[in-house]
């Protein structure tokens, strides 16, 4: 007898996206559209725009692209301007420009704006944000808003990391979640609306078209789904793994990676000594990681990152290794690895060079007041009150299991 695997008997996972596709954009019929998109917008090996493009029933009337741009190709930061789109004849119009709110004009003769953008999981990663900034819009408008789900690579069980704290409200930072809110767009967007985490939206006709056969448990890997990089210096899942602690030293003077074709992988300054913090950060037993001592150069890769801190000089540091994914906690590891270069640091002020930063993607000040004297497992622990009570209330706005 042949027993099929669990794997071979798991159902594929569909995307709101695939799934609207599949019922020949019924949900849509008849209406001029407004696209929030970006180059993750795919429905197996076509694009959303094309596929909507080429459905008779739908006109893509505006589209409208996030940090990264239309096609994701842009850096971190970068403004990115207006332009036409040359397929469908439609505008495209910048939300990480002049702008990071669709204006009334934009909304002109439109019956609904649609999002469908991959995201990872992290509160300070803006495509949520452009997210939460348009359903404002939307609801201002009096249009419906409709998000098409996609999976939080994470998972939707890990849940870590301070709430933000509302007079840190910023773009990398727009609703009081924690750093991994462990939920899918369509989820936030839910929450977003019913807990009131933005004003205005309590009229919204909010739409979301769910996925199928994605669990809560899944990580990107389970999904059998193809990872494209969802921003330049996120090219990978493991990346996106590491990314929600590593971000935390785009504060400080060492590098995060950027410069390398590993970013937030490894972490190192012209100051440290990589085989003493990798022996302290292992003797921490950190779940399904080890670290390594490495030397590394940032240099200037086109397409990922133009002006690396600490550009071609020789850095030494510590490599992340992930060996087991599904235990490994991405926020608890990044604070290990911020205190230990910390408290290493030869100047400590000059280490922690943009401390208002590190408010902002933290999203208190308490972790700055704690760095210097408590240890990790206490600055991990202060947050635990605040973490549960963010679980009980996102309890209602969940759509999977």
């Amino acid at each position: 007898m042949i027993v099929a695997s669990a794997a071979c008997a798991q159902k594929p996972v569909k995307t709101g996206a695939q799934l609207l596709y599949e019922s020949s954009f019924e949900r849509l019929e008849g209406l001029r559209v407004g696209l929030i998109v970006n180059h993750t917008s795919r429905v197996i090996d076509a694009h959303l725009i094309d596929l909507a493009h080429a459905d008779p029933g739908v006109t893509v009337a505006a589209l409208f692209g996030p940090e990264h741009g239309l096609r994701g190709a842009e850096e971190d930061g970068v403004a990115i301007p207006d332009g036409v789109d040359k397929l469908t004849g439609a505008p495209v119009y910048s939300l990480y420009g002049r702008t990071r709110k669709p204006e009334p004009a934009m909304l002109d003769g439109l019956d609904i704006l649609v999002f469908d953008i991959q995201d990872v999981g992290a509160r300070f990663y803006t495509y949520i944000s452009t997210m939460g900034l348009a359903m404002q819009a939307a609801a201002e408008a009096g249009m419906p808003f409709m998000v098409l789900d996609r999976p939080n690579p994470l998972s939707g069980s890990y849940v870590s990391g301070f709430v933000l704290e509302p007079e840190l409200t910023s773009f990398v930072g727009q609703f009081a979640i924690p750093i991994a809110h462990g939920l899918t767009v369509g989820e936030l967007a839910r929450m977003i609306k019913g807990a009131a985490l933005l004003p205005g939206l309590e009229n919204l006709d909010l739409k979301v078209v769910p996925m199928s056969g994605w669990t809560r448990s899944m990580q990107w890997p389970d999904t059998n789904l193809p990872w494209l990089p969802t921003s330049p210096n996120i090219p990978d899942f493991t990346t996106a793994l590491a990314y929600p602690g590593l971000c935390l030293f785009e504060s400080t003077s060492a590098s995060e990676g950027r410069g390398t074709p590993t970013p937030f992988l490894h972490v190192g300054a012209t100051w440290a000594d990589g085989a003493e913090l990798a022996l302290a950060l292992n003797e921490a037993g950190l779940p399904g990681v080890t670290f390594e001592a490495t030397t590394f150069t940032p240099m200037l890769i086109e397409g990922m990152e133009t002006n690396p801190k600490l550009s071609g000089q020789t850095l030494e540091g510590v490599r992340i290794r992930v060996t087991d994914r599904m235990v490994y906690q991405p926020v608890e590891t990044g604070i290990h690895l911020l205190h230990a270069f910390y408290h290493a640091a030869p100047d400590q002020d000059a280490f922690l060079s943009r401390p208002r930063w590190l408010d902002r993607l933290s999203g208190t000040s308490r972790l700055n007041a704690m760095l210097p004297s408590a240890l990790p497992d206490a600055i991990i622990a202060s947050w635990s009150d605040e973490l549960e009570a963010f679980r009980a209330a996102r309890a209602e706005y969940l759509i999977y299991n």
